[in-house]
């Protein structure tokens, strides 16, 4: 019994040595609380809160330019529809004006009067150029949907010339830089 109660002895002493301790740990911890100082607790927090303030800031900033590039593209949408929309409105009179000269040519017209017409129709074609319009009325080139309106097939009187050839432009199409304002008429070939 010796035997075994020197074991509770060294039992207990175990458990009152790891009694002892526990507090002493607890303690400690308590300690280390308390050492922290309330202040530097307030400049985390108010630190925290700063970081979380720039944070939206600079989203609102990005959201701000995307916004006003957003409206600054729409506004040049805008401007360039409007322009387009104008300048449409001279594309017949300019077409009028080639074919007064064409017809003024085939009938011998004066030639002073012809040269006149010419002048006009020039500066109006110049005019549109100054624009950037530009004007579709090239012949024999293959047939494209994006710049031509075939109006007629018919059989090229060249046999070399394949089919869906442009043979002649009834009325000529116009575009501004890769946009289209008005397709070509055109004879194709079949």
């Amino acid at each position: 019994m010796k035997d075994h109660t020197g074991e509770e002895t060294n039992t207990a002493e175990r458990e009152t040595d790891s009694t002892d301790t526990q507090p002493e740990a607890i303690e400690n911890e308590i300690r280390t609380d308390e050492s922290i100082d309330p202040k530097d607790e307030i400049i985390a927090n108010l630190i925290a809160q700063i970081d979380q303030k720039n944070d939206q800031l600079l989203r609102k900033v990005a959201e701000f330019e995307n916004m006003r590039k957003r409206v600054q593209n729409e506004r040049m949408k805008l401007f360039e529809d409007a322009r387009i929309d104008a300048l449409q409105q001279f594309l017949p009179v300019n077409d009028d004006l080639q074919r007064t000269v064409l017809a003024l040519k085939e009938t011998g017209m004066d030639e002073k009067y012809l040269k006149g017409i010419e002048l006009v129709a020039n500066k109006m074609a110049n005019t549109l150029n100054q624009y950037g319009i530009e004007i579709i009325n090239q012949v024999n080139v293959p047939f494209d949907v994006n710049l031509h309106d075939a109006l007629m097939r018919q059989k090229p009187e060249d046999k070399n010339t394949g089919s869906d050839i442009v043979l002649q432009v009834l009325e000529d199409g116009y575009k501004i830089g890769d946009r289209v304002i008005r397709h070509a008429k055109v004879i194709v070939s079949e």
